[in-house]
């Protein structure tokens, strides 16, 4: 049911070699089905409405809560008798007629084995067989007894008749009554135009991906019964050249045992037919894909095992490697936003080099030096690689009578346009009252008490 690949043993002739290593890709799915099935449910329904709209009704009848409406339980009196003359007709038995169970699926398989053997017979599953022959392989099927259909008493035809004969007395189609509208859902999934329109053309990879998830809902039987037929239909349909049998043609033959309500005829379902019809070539087609979990329900269902946050469809999934981890993933995104910050420093300690090298003596340089020069952040220049153009002397008056007072004493001082400034005129605040004296050694002191002599 699984894909599974094997590893063979190294040892030759029964050595001492490694066991064979069986991998199979779905096991956290099939786990967290079996250990934890409300989870399992919940994880997969959230992933079919994320992919196709069921109204509450609908939703309801896929949940079970509410009976599918079919003839049976509709009230009309027509339909009563219709599924009473149906059941009435009916020859129930260990095989035939009752709901599916591992019993009768051990009995069918050799049915589809024997056909799988024979598939270029013309015709097969179209043709009907002999009735006779059929119906004492029905009683022997029934019975519980071993058969030989090696052994020549039967044609291909008569076998191929007797198991669409099978799935036809099915108390409810092999897809059960609950999924019927799910696939109505499923067959109307197209593409999008770059306006965002629906087109004609089919969604493939989506109609693949909600019949993955639909048929994990599907009871054990029915799904183990409905992947070894579609199998024997996709190695047929590979066979058309010899026995004339295309998808399509199958589609036709089985679609009413498998996909359409019981006791329901093609006027019930008119305005579907062609739907189901195409529904089911496509199940054919496609068979050898639908019955593996997609890559982010194995993720998530890993994740409910591996991680406490629980998960329950694609969009909360953040895709990582096959080996990464919650904490991995965390740890990694903290590295990536380290190796960001110091990226971004050496960035910005390129550029003030740049600005500081390249711009010409400017307003707008001296702007930007200064807002570097703001930047407290690390990695940012620091205000000592700035050159002396840039430096303000923003002194306060107590400062310099401090320094006037008790450093300079009587020397004379020079004001920040280089004029020398007299001791006298210290103390008085017109510009008028300052007075020049070239030629005098000059002496300037800045608030870092720097002296440029």
């Amino acid at each position: 049911m699984c894909n599974m690949s094997a590893k063979p043993d190294s040892g030759a002739n029964g050595g001492s070699g490694c066991a064979p290593v069986i991998y199979n890709p779905d096991f956290f799915v099939e786990k967290l089905r079996h250990e934890q099935p409300e989870i399992f449910t919940e994880l997969v329904l959230s992933n079919i409405t994320r992919l196709i709209d069921l109204p509450g009704t609908e939703f309801a009848q896929l949940l079970g809560e509410e009976e599918p409406k079919t003839p049976t339980n509709s009230g009309s009196g027509v339909g009563f008798f219709r599924s009473f003359n149906f059941l009435k007709r009916k020859d129930k038995g260990v095989v035939f007629g009752t709901p599916v169970n591992e019993e009768g699926i051990v009995h069918i398989c050799h049915l589809i084995e024997y056909l799988s053997k024979n598939l270029h017979v013309q015709g097969l599953f179209r043709i009907p067989g002999n009735s006779t022959r059929q119906q004492a392989l029905r009683e022997q099927l029934n019975s519980g007894a071993d058969i030989d259909l090696a052994s020549g008493d039967f044609h291909p035809n008569d076998v191929a008749s007797l198991l669409k004969s099978f799935l036809g007395e099915l108390p409810e189609p092999l897809l059960t009554h609950r999924h019927f509208h799910a696939h109505l859902k499923i067959a109307d999934l197209t593409l999008f135009d770059e306006q965002g329109n629906k087109t004609a053309t089919p969604d493939k990879e989506r109609q693949i991906e909600a019949l993955q998830l639909l048929f994990m809902l599907l009871p054990t039987a029915n799904r183990t019964l409905l992947k070894l037929l579609l199998d024997l239909l996709y190695q047929t349909a590979k066979h058309q050249d010899r026995n004339k049998m295309s998808a399509h043609n199958l589609a036709l033959m089985f679609a009413p045992h498998v996909m359409w309500p019981k006791n329901m005829t093609a006027n019930d379902v008119q305005e579907n037919l062609k739907k189901l019809n195409s529904g089911m070539a496509f199940l054919i087609k496609h068979s050898q894909k639908l019955f593996r979990a997609p890559a982010y329900l194995r993720e998530l269902a890993r994740l409910q095992f591996t991680a406490t946050k629980l998960l329950h469809s694609k969009d909360d999934l953040d895709l990582l490697p096959a080996n990464a981890s919650p904490a991995r993933l965390l740890s990694k995104r903290r590295g990536q936003a380290l190796d960001c910050e110091q990226h971004t420093e050496e960035a910005l300690k390129e550029l003030f080099h740049h600005v500081n090298s390249n711009m010409p003596s400017s307003a707008k340089k001296k702007k930007l030096i200064r807002q570097f020069v703001k930047q407290s952040t690390p990695g940012t220049p620091s205000s000592q690689n700035q050159t002396p153009t840039s430096t303000k002397h923003c002194r306060s008056r107590s400062f310099g009578g401090l320094i006037k007072r008790k450093v300079l004493g009587t020397q004379p001082t020079v004001d920040r346009r280089g004029r020398h400034v007299s001791p006298e005129a210290v103390g008085k605040a017109g510009k008028e009252n300052i007075s020049l004296q070239p030629d005098s050694s000059a002496v300037c002191i800045s608030k870092t008490q720097k002296t440029y002599i």
